[in-house]
């Protein structure tokens, strides 16, 4: 696997208070790594210094030359009153050839969307939108900012199955920061648990299982994991009903 970034020693400093000490990370190709972690606790300040958007006030980040990022926002808000279709969006600022929006749109798992107008959308809709339109750029490194916060349970299952299946295809990496415990972490390779620090990471079983993690969350994500694996193994034909009694 190719290294796409790698952070060492990196402490984050945020209006002059220091809010992440001691970071070090490595991502690398064909990676699923989530970011978790309560308010405050230097999430959103890691994604910005990994991305060359804040300058570490101790460490460094290195990233691959001509590094190709994606990037799926939590929400964009669109005028209402503007005639917007799906497929115009994707081709802005500068257009896109229409089987590039076929494409990306068959890679996010809406391949009829094209006509539709941007604000007729669902919610899960629109963030499989968003998702396309990060994916025309043909990325190496997939992040994913909250981009699950509008979505119920099921959904951000679905979302999350999507981006593993664009993983598989395309081999990129993927970085995921969320609060939504109850299916990313299972969607994912590697867990870091921030909290001013790494309290503690690896794979989803170990940190749903840390001590440092059950002080912050409690234990509950434990049974969010085998609900997830449970939806997976039946696939996305499994109702909702069933997934709400799982979840209980």
């Amino acid at each position: 696997m190719t290294t796409l970034l790698e952070a060492r020693d990196l402490v984050l400093a945020y209006q002059g208070k220091t809010v992440l000490r001691d970071v070090n990370l490595t991502l690398a190709s064909g990676e699923i790594v989530t970011i978790v972690g309560p308010n405050g606790s230097g999430k959103s300040s890691l994604l910005r210094a990994l991305i060359g958007a804040l300058a570490p006030l101790r460490g460094a980040v290195t990233r691959k030359p001509g590094l190709r990022v994606g990037y799926v926002p939590q929400n964009l808000v669109i005028d209402p009153t503007l005639p917007l279709t799906v497929a115009r969006f994707l081709g802005l600022p500068q257009r896109i050839g229409r089987s590039a929006v076929r494409t990306a749109l068959q890679d996010a798992g809406v391949p009829d969307l094209g006509g539709q107008q941007m604000v007729s959308l669902s919610g899960g809709q629109f963030q499989r939108v968003l998702l396309a339109r990060a994916l025309l750029s043909d990325p190496e490194l997939l992040i994913l900012d909250e981009a699950t916060q509008s979505l119920d349970q099921p959904g951000a299952a679905s979302f999350y199955r999507q981006i593993e299946a664009v993983r598989a295809r395309t081999g990129c990496a993927v970085l995921m920061v969320s609060h939504d415990l109850h299916v990313v972490m299972a969607a994912s390779d590697r867990v870091l648990c921030l909290n001013g620090h790494i309290c503690c990471e690896g794979t989803p079983e170990v940190v749903a299982s840390a001590p440092e993690y059950r002080a912050l969350f409690g234990t509950g994500t434990q049974g969010a994991l085998a609900l997830y694996r449970h939806q997976h193994q039946h696939g996305p034909e499994c109702d909702h009903d069933h997934v709400h009694e799982a979840a209980e």
